[in-house]
C-alpha cells in the first residue's frame, strides 16, 4: 500500500513498484492554480453582440441558433463558440475574443477549454446539450461546394456531365465469421422458442421474431458462439421481449461467452446474411401471436404460401449482401438494375433488369430452387415480357430504374459513458487503441452500421446484465443527435470473447486479449511479457510469476536503500535485522529464487561477506538484468523471425564479468554498479511498443522484396522467413502502388482498421 509516498510493505507489493525499477521516496506536490480541475455545469447559452455576451432564455433547442449569429455555450469545463454560417469574419473574430474575456471575467480554472465550431459541423459533445437536435441537418457547404466545383471546371473548359454519377469500384468483403460452423435456428411462438426445420432455415418472415446461434472456431481459439435475435418489422412487441429473454438464458447457460446480438429487419449485417445461403424475407408470419394479433385488428393475413402469388426482389451480388425480398406484387415495385422472382401458382418467373449483375440473374436461380425445389423457370428479360407476366402482377406500369443508394463508410467512434442526475452521457476517446479497452470498464463503439457494447471481464456481474440498456440508450441519444437509425444492430461482446467485425476496427493483439487479470497485472504482464499474470501466479512451482518476482525486486529495494540515517559502512557491520549482509543475502537468495527457471539461466546466489556493499549490489543487479534479458531475448526469438535487437546479446556475458570482477576488486565497486545498473536500466526501458516501432522504421530500407503472389496468405509458392504480420512491407514500391492503387507512405498514414481491411482485400493479411 503507498500511502502519502510512504510503502507498507505487503506480500505483492513489489508488484506496484516493478514497473518504476524498485521503491523511491515520493515528494509532496504543492498545488497551484494549474491544477484546478473546472466543474461540469448545467449548459448555459449567451448570444455575442458587439462584443457582449446576453443570455439566451428558454429550453435549450438547436432552433435558438440563428445562422447570422454567434453564440457561446458554457458548460463549466468548456465553453463552446458557435459561428454562424452567414457571419461576416469580424464578428467570428470578436466572438474568440468576447470568449476569452468572458472566461477571464468569471475567474475560471486556467485548464477552461474553448472550443470553437461552426454551423453544421457541431461535434457530438455540443449537440448532447441542447434537449433537442433534429437529425438529418448534414453539413450545409457540402452540395454548394460541389456546385462551386463543377462551375470552376466548366469555366476552365473541363466537361462535367455525369460527374455526379459515382464510377463502379471493387466490392471489399467485410469480415465474416468462420465458416464450417453449426447454425441453429429457432422460431418464437408464445412463451417458447420451436426449431425451424434444415431445409427451412434462411426463410424468414417479418411478422415473427427469430433466435439464431452459430457455433464455429475461430483459429486456434475453441468454440466461438455467435447468438443473435432477429425480429420482424412486423412482429409484436410480446415476441420481441421473449426472444430476448430466451437468448439471454441461453448465453447464460454458455457461461456469457457468445457474441449477443440484435439485429432488426432491412438492417441486417453482412455477417448475419453470410451465414444463410440464401436468406429470403417473406411476409406475414406463423407465430400464433402474430395470427392472434391480425386477427383482433381484422387485417388480412398476407403469409406466404408456396402456391400463390408473390414478387420476390433480388438484391445484393456477394455472399455478405446478397438477401431475397418479398415486396408488393405490382408492376411498380420492378427495378431495372435488380433481378425479381415471379411466382404465379405452378409458374415462376424470373426477371432481369437491364441493368442488372450476371451474378444477381444466378442468384434468383437459387432462391427459385430453394423455395420451391425442382421447379422449372420462366425466363422473362426487362422489354420481352409476356402477357401472363403482366397479368400475375395486375397490368404494366411505370417503374424506376435507379439503383438504391449505399450507405456512406464512416470511422468508428469510442465512447465512455456515465449517468449524470439519470442522464445518459457519453465520452468519446480520441484515437482509440485496444489498450483502451481496461478490463473493469464497459465502452460503446459505434461504426455508424453497427453498435458494440463491449463489458470487461472485471465488470460487476449486475453491470454486464444491463449491457443491452445501456446499448440502447446510446442508439436514443444518438439517433436524436447524430441521426443513427434506431434500428441499428446492437451487440454486446464480452472481454476475451471479440468477434472479428469488432476487432477489425483495432490493431489487434490476441496475446494481449488472452491476459488474465486486472489492468494492473496485464500491464505488467505486458511490459515483461510474461505471459498471462494470473496463470503464472498460480503456478507457484517454476517461481517466475509477477508477483514473486515483484517481491523479490521489493525485498532488494529495501535492502538497498535503508530507511536509517546510518552509513552503509556502519550497516555492513551491524549484526541486527537491519540492513546487514543477512538480509541482502536473504535479498539475492529471493531474486534467484524468483527469476530461476528450469529452462532459464541459473544465476548463483553470491555468499555474503564483507568485501563490500558494492560487490553485492552489482551481482544482484547482475542476475536481475541476466533474467529480463534472458526473457526479452526468447521473446523476441519466437516474435520476429527476421530481425532482433542488436544490443541484448551482449548484456549477459558482461554483467556476469563485471559481477565477478567486482567481488575481487573492492576499490572498483561503486564504478562497477552504476555500469551494470545503466545497462538493467536501458533493457527495461526498451519496451514492447518502442521495440516495434524501431523495426517497423528500420525495416523500410531493409526489408528484401518479393512478388505479389508469393506474399500472398494463399500463395501457392509462399515466402519463409519474413513477419508475416506486414507482408505488404516486402512488396516494391512499383507492385504496393499497382496491388493497392496508393503509395507505401499514403497507405501507413490511413488508420490502422482501414490498413487491415485493405490488407485483408488482398490477401496479405
Amino acid at each position: 500500500m503507498l500511502d502519502d509516498g510512504k510503502l507498507d510493505t505487503e506480500s505483492d507489493s513489489g508488484e506496484f513498484w516493478v514497473l518504476f525499477g524498485g521503491f523511491a521516496p515520493i515528494g509532496k506536490k504543492v498545488v497551484t492554480e494549474d491544477d484546478v480541475i473546472p466543474e461540469v455545469t448545467p449548459a448555459k447559452l449567451y448570444s455575442i453582440t458587439d462584443g457582449e455576451v446576453k443570455i439566451v432564455e428558454g429550453e435549450l433547442s438547436k432552433s435558438l441558433l440563428e445562422n447570422n449569429k454567434c453564440y457561446l455555450l458554457d458548460c463549466g469545463a468548456e465553453i463552446f463558440v458557435w459561428i454562424g454560417r452567414v457571419t461576416q469574419l469580424e464578428e467570428r473574430k470578436a466572438a474568440i475574443q468576447t470568449a476569452e474575456e468572458f472566461v477571464a471575467s468569471q475567474n475560471r480554472p486556467k485548464a477552461t477549454r474553448i472550443t470553437r465550431l461552426i454551423q453544421g459541423y457541431e461535434t457530438h459533445a455540443f449537440k448532447s446539450n441542447f434537449d433537442s437536435w433534429p437529425s438529418g441537418s448534414a453539413a450545409p457547404g457540402a452540395e454548394e461546394g460541389r456546385g462551386k466545383v463543377a462551375a470552376l471546371l466548366k469555366q476552365q473548359g473541363v466537361g462535367v456531365k455525369g460527374m455526379t454519377k459515382s464510377a463502379p469500384v471493387n466490392e471489399e468483403v467485410p469480415p465474416l465469421l468462420e465458416g464450417g460452423g453449426k447454425l441453429e435456428v429457432w422460431r418464437i411462438n408464445g412463451n417458447a422458442k420451436t426449431p425451424v426445420p434444415k431445409e427451412d432455415i434462411g426463410k424468414f418472415y417479418s411478422g415473427d421474431c427469430y433466435i439464431i446461434l452459430y457455433t464455429y472456431h475461430s483459429g486456434d481459439r475453441k468454440e466461438d458462439y455467435f447468438l443473435c435475435c432477429w425480429f420482424g418489422k412486423d412482429s409484436i412487441e410480446e415476441d420481441k421481449k421473449m426472444a430476448s429473454r430466451l437468448a439471454n438464458t441461453m448465453s447464460n447457460s454458455l457461461k456469457g461467452r457468445p457474441v449477443q446480438g440484435r439485429i432488426f429487419q432491412d438492417k441486417e449485417p453482412p455477417q448475419f446474411i453470410a451465414l444463410f445461403q440464401p436468406m429470403v424475407v417473406l411476409k406475414g408470419g406463423l407465430s400464433s401471436g402474430y395470427k392472434k394479433f391480425i386477427a383482433e385488428k381484422g387485417l388480412a393475413d398476407e403469409t406466404y404460401t408456396a402456391d400463390g402469388v408473390a414478387l420476390i426482389r433480388i438484391s445484393g451480388t456477394s455472399v455478405h449482401n446478397n438477401k431475397a425480398l418479398q415486396v408488393e406484387a405490382a408492376a411498380t415495385s420492378l427495378n431495372s438494375a435488380e433481378c425479381f422472382l415471379l411466382q404465379s401458382g405452378s409458374s415462376v418467373f424470373t426477371w432481369h433488369g437491364n441493368q442488372c449483375t450476371f451474378e444477381q440473374q444466378q442468384w434468383a436461380a437459387k432462391v427459385a430452387e430453394f423455395l420451391k425445389p425442382g421447379v422449372s423457370l420462366k425466363h422473362a428479360k426487362e422489354g420481352t415480357e409476356s402477357s401472363s407476366f403482366w397479368f400475375a402482377l395486375g397490368g404494366k406500369q411505370n417503374y424506376t430504374s435507379k439503383k438504391a443508394a449505399t450507405e456512406v463508410v464512416r470511422d468508428p467512434h469510442l465512447f465512455t459513458f456515465s449517468l449524470n442526475k439519470g442522464k445518459f452521457q457519453v465520452e468519446e476517446v480520441y484515437n482509440f487503441s485496444q489498450d483502451d479497452l481496461l478490463t473493469e470498464d464497459i465502452l460503446i463503439l459505434d461504426t455508424h452500421a453497427e453498435v458494440f457494447v463491449w463489458v470487461g471481464q472485471c465488470v460487476d456481474s449486475k453491470e454486464k446484465q444491463s449491457a443491452f440498456e445501456i446499448g440502447e440508450k446510446y442508439i436514443e441519444l444518438a439517433a436524436s443527435l447524430e441521426g443513427l437509425s434506431p434500428s441499428v444492430p446492437l451487440y454486446k461482446a464480452s472481454e476475451g470473447n471479440e468477434p472479428c467485425f469488432f476487432t477489425t476496427y483495432f490493431s489487434w493483439d490476441n496475446t494481449k486479449a488472452a491476459i488474465q487479470g486486472n489492468s494492473f497485472q496485464k500491464k505488467v504482464s505486458i511490459l515483461f511479457g510474461f505471459g498471462s499474470g494470473v496463470e503464472d501466479k498460480s503456478n507457484g512451482n517454476q517461481g517466475g510469476g509477477p508477483t514473486q518476482r515483484a517481491s523479490a525486486l521489493a525485498a532488494l529495494s529495501s535492502a538497498f536503500n535503508p530507511s536509517s540515517g546510518k552509513s552503509p559502512t556502519s550497516q555492513d557491520r551491524s549484526n541486527g535485522s537491519g540492513q546487514g549482509p543477512r538480509q541482502r543475502a536473504e535479498a539475492l537468495a529471493a531474486l534467484s529464487s524468483a527469476f530461476s527457471s528450469s529452462s532459464g539461466p541459473k544465476s548463483s546466489t553470491p555468499r555474503p561477506s564483507s568485501s563490500g556493499q558494492g560487490s553485492q549490489r552489482a551481482a544482484a543487479v547482475a542476475a536481475l538484468s541476466q533474467v529480463l534479458t534472458a526473457e526479452k531475448k526468447t521473446k523476441s526469438t519466437d516474435g520476429s523471425p527476421t530481425r532482433s535487437p542488436p544490443s541484448e546479446s551482449s548484456h549477459p556475458e558482461e554483467e556476469k564479468s563485471e559481477s565477478a570482477n567486482s567481488e575481487t576488486e573492492g576499490s572498483q565497486d561503486v564504478a562497477e554498479v552504476k555500469e551494470v545498473e545503466e545497462v538493467v536500466t536501458g533493457s527495461e526501458n526498451n519496451s514492447p511498443n518502442q521495440e516495434t516501432v524501431q523495426d517497423e522504421n528500420d525495416s523500410e530500407g531493409s526489408l528484401s522484396t518479393f512478388s505479389y503472389d508469393q506474399l500472398k496468405a494463399k500463395s501457392d509458392n509462399p515466402v519463409t522467413g519474413i513477419d508475416f504480420k506486414r507482408r505488404e512491407a516486402y512488396l516494391s514500391d512499383e507492385e504496393f502502388q499497382t496491388v493497392f492503387g496508393i503509395t507505401k507512405e499514403a497507405f501507413y498514414k490511413l488508420p490502422k482498421w482501414k490498413q487491415d481491411m485493405q490488407k485483408k482485400k488482398f490477401d496479405l493479411f
